[in-house]
């Protein structure tokens, strides 16, 4: 096999031509030899012999060194290749820190940087899409009308019926609608919610026609006509009469009926069974506490285990009345269960109050609990 001398092979050849090529547009400085220049001239063994090193036999002038052409071209190449280095590391180093790196020339034209250009008619807007408000019964004339008239049977109607109406007051869209008004017939007393004034007394107090009246005490005009109608349809049902022994008390009536339970039993025991004056129920004149008759009356304690009890815990609702204590809801209403106290809030809140399952006017009507004064 022919070998090949490393100073003349191909490759030797071509890594040559780079260096040539590197170093031929440099102007590389004169160095002057006082000797003859015959002297200075290196032969081609010498030059073999000092390929790397300059000659330290011939200074130039003023004690300059020569080196060697070939040296100044290879550290020439090496400076040149520490360039593209440095400046490849430069490159690096400012993609990562805008979060990306270098990719080949052919991704820097498909995924030009920087932001992208910006259309002749300017930045685009985002397109917001229109929210239509909530719609509230309290924007519709027919309904602030019926509600300023005073008649809450046509108020109740132009909401949509008693399960639209709740509806709009439990989730807050009908602010014009007050809970706390004493003259509605969804008003809402207990521990937390008193009359105001405190005082309050109704103006259209009755007594109810063909109710037999344990005390001569009278309810409000609506009341009083449904309550008849339900103490007949229970007769006709045959579970037997119906009476009352209360209904409308004044301020300084559950004053006297309050502080009568506290010398009996105390305070707490007192919250319990019976409300402090001016969050009474029976102030609003559309409670009453209901008994069983057969031809004599009896307590308030007998109703729940009686056949009018039975018959009114199925049927009240259908004539506006709710059990407003009911079995279990003390947490809710703050009262001991009182299967004789039935409250009145009209025909179409007393279907939806039924219809919807509820125990309690406060979650009926979406408000807090309230055990506690």
């Amino acid at each position: 096999m022919t070998s090949h001398d490393p100073e003349t092979s191909p490759r030797r050849a071509a890594r040559a031509e780079a260096e040539r090529l590197a170093t031929a547009a440099l102007t590389l400085p004169a160095v002057f030899d006082e000797r003859a220049p015959a002297e200075q001239a290196p032969t081609r063994g010498r030059r073999r012999g000092r390929i790397g090193a300059f000659d330290a036999a011939a200074p130039g002038p003023r004690g300059i060194r020569r080196f060697s052409p070939v040296l100044l071209r290879r550290r020439l190449v090496v400076v040149v290749a520490a360039v593209i280095v440095v400046a490849g590391c430069a490159v690096a180093i400012g993609a990562a820190a805008s979060g990306g790196v270098p990719g080949p020339a052919s991704d820097a034209v498909d995924h030009p940087s920087g932001p992208p250009p910006v259309a002749d008619d300017g930045i685009p807007v985002p397109q917001l899409a229109a929210v239509a408000a909530t719609a509230t019964p309290c924007d519709d004339p027919a309904f602030t009308a019926a509600l300023a008239s005073g008649d809450d049977a046509a108020t109740i109607a132009a909401a949509g019926g008693g399960q639209a109406f709740r509806a709009a007051v439990a989730s807050g869209i009908a602010p014009c609608v007050s809970l706390s008004d004493p003259n509605r017939e969804w008003l809402v007393v207990n521990k937390q919610r008193p009359y105001d004034p405190v005082d309050y007394q109704p103006g259209d107090l009755v007594m109810p026609a063909n109710v037999r009246a344990l005390e001569d005490s009278a309810v409000r005009a609506p009341a009083a006509a449904a309550l008849t109608s339900l103490v007949k349809a229970a007769s006709d049902a045959g579970v037997g009469e119906i009476g009352y022994l209360s209904a409308y008390r004044s301020y300084t009536t559950q004053k006297s009926t309050y502080a009568g339970r506290v010398a009996v039993g105390g305070v707490a025991e007192a919250d319990r069974e019976s409300a402090r004056p001016g969050f009474s129920e029976h102030q609003s004149g559309m409670a009453v506490d209901i008994v069983p008759c057969n031809g004599s009356c009896r307590t308030l304690d007998d109703v729940a285990g009686s056949p009018q009890g039975a018959w009114v815990r199925e049927h009240a609702w259908e004539y506006g009345f709710i059990t407003r204590y009911a079995e279990g809801r003390e947490s809710v209403s703050g009262y001991e269960p009182e299967a004789w106290h039935l409250r009145y809030i009209g025909p179409e809140l007393a279907r939806a109050y039924h219809e919807g399952g509820f125990t309690t006017l406060e979650e009926f009507f979406g408000l807090p609990a309230a055990p506690t004064y």
